[in-house]
């Protein structure tokens, strides 16, 4: 995938409102938020109100406990540790919501390219696997947009690059379809766990 490519502004040609939107919110930087946001205050001036589609269909977030038969390790338990405050920093900062560890070192973080490749490098660069992968909701997390999301894509992503462990945080991640999420995974032994931000301090400052 190429992100950014020469002459975009003469290959896409955006009209005399997206341009207002651009210049007029979206100047400072270009991540995830600020974009999404200068789109949302722009359609705001018509008098468009944007709420959360969980507001409406809450079933889709995962709950509290572990969701597979298989349970992390004690030196897994690390790595969630040491993935959560990274990933929750990475979200501080507005970078990406997901990172791989194995033995308490950062392999991958997740940027612009995606949780799905974050993944893949990790397994790149980890060629023995046993990895653990984690994804949070930001500490800014705006729940109108760009919510952790897992589906069975992610499984298969993971069994392919090595990683044995994804954590999540609950109540803040979608997971479609999230029976043959869960059946996949225990196929493939992979464990997932759905984890607060309260009980991780607690674990993190222990």
């Amino acid at each position: 995938m190429v992100l950014v490519r020469p002459y975009l502004f003469w290959r896409v040609l955006p009209d005399w409102r997206t341009l207002h939107m651009w210049f007029r919110y979206a100047t400072r930087d270009k991540k995830d938020d600020t974009l999404t946001l200068a789109v949302i205050r722009e359609f705001e001036r018509d008098q468009l109100k944007f709420d959360s589609a969980l507001d409406y269909c809450s079933e889709l977030l995962v709950k509290h406990g572990f969701l597979t038969r298989r349970k992390p390790s004690p030196s897994q338990w690390k790595d969630i540790n040491f993935g959560w405050e990274l990933a929750k920093e990475m979200g501080r900062l507005d970078v990406g919501q997901s990172v791989a560890v194995r033995e308490t070192a950062a392999l991958a973080i997740e940027a612009i390219e995606g949780t799905d490749n974050c993944i893949r490098r990790a397994g790149d660069l980890c060629r023995k696997g046993g990895f653990t992968v984690v994804k949070v909701a930001k500490p800014q997390q705006d729940m109108r947009f760009d919510v952790p999301t897992i589906g069975i894509q992610t499984i298969h992503t993971m069994h392919e690059a090595g990683a044995k462990v994804l954590a999540v945080e609950s109540d803040k991640t979608i997971v479609l379809d999230e029976e043959a999420v869960l059946r996949l995974a225990d196929q493939f032994g992979i464990a997932i766990v759905a984890l607060n931000a309260q009980e991780m301090q607690l674990r993190i400052s222990a």
